[in-house]
């Protein structure tokens, strides 16, 4: 059966769309829920008509029968899905990190809202998570995203079976070296709990009179927000050299 209604132009575009839309729905900063749905839908529209003389040849032609438009429209909506979730994954890692310090702190029953989760997070993973997805807008790095959206047409090309298994392992790799990063922007932190406690801990053994813990906990917060004012400018620049790096690499797959 074959679509007289609906010219090639037309559903060569719904096909570019169902690839960018799903990517802009996911994507860091964009794919916000709080962000409004009648916005990222005219982003994805507006993406979706820039890339079409780009990524319109990539597309067989001609392309008229049903099946064919269906299994490639399920095709593209599952490669940006995949990519979103890979710039999920490196914004993860922020979120990772900031529960990982409001432990170490004794802030790990402070919640808040994660506009970038949709649900409660600690309160220092919602202000990294925040601040890194403003980093990313200011540092031009959603430029190195759109870019890599343009190279996936050369790594899943339309029409062909998907790279599943190089797909599978890369995302594999991104979880890991996101815990990585976490772990890396956090490593003050830990180091700061570990040495804190102990230090309780010999207090406690020398004077067992002392009510250790109302003295610890307001101090650990305090030395705490110290240490985080101290060093937030190295452990963005951690996460922002990690998300650039990421991206590259992407690129140069594409490449």
């Amino acid at each position: 059966m074959t679509i007289q209604i609906l010219p090639d132009l037309s559903i060569a575009y719904l096909l570019i769309f169902a690839r960018v839309g799903t990517l802009v729905m996911l994507l860091p900063g964009i794919g916000e829920s709080m962000f409004p749905a009648r916005i990222r839908l005219s982003v994805a529209l507006l993406m979706a008509l820039v890339f079409y003389p780009f990524a319109q040849p990539y597309y067989p032609q001609p392309i008229g029968t049903v099946p064919q438009i269906i299994g490639l429209l399920l095709e593209e909506i599952l490669i940006g899905f995949v990519l979103g979730v890979m710039g999920r994954l490196m914004v993860s890692a922020l979120q990772t990190a900031g529960a990982i310090i409001a432990q170490q702190l004794g802030l790990g029953f402070v919640v808040a809202v994660d506009p970038t989760m949709g649900q409660q997070g600690a309160l220092v993973g919602t202000f990294l998570s925040l601040m890194g997805i403003a980093l990313i807008f200011a540092l031009d790095l959603h430029h190195m995203a759109i870019a890599a959206l343009g190279k996936s047409y050369d790594i899943f090309r339309p029409g062909t079976m998907p790279p599943v298994e190089d797909a599978f392992r890369y995302v594999v790799g991104l979880v890991s070296s996101s815990f990585k990063i976490a772990v890396q922007i956090s490593a003050p932190f830990i180091v700061f709990g570990l040495i804190f406690n102990i230090g309780l801990g010999v207090l406690a053994k020398l004077m067992p009179q002392m009510q250790v813990f109302f003295i610890a906990v307001p101090a650990s917060i305090l030395i705490g927000f110290i240490i985080l004012a101290l060093v937030l400018g190295a452990m963005m620049t951690v996460f922002t050299n990690y998300m650039e790096s990421g991206l590259r690499q992407l690129l140069q797959l594409g490449g």
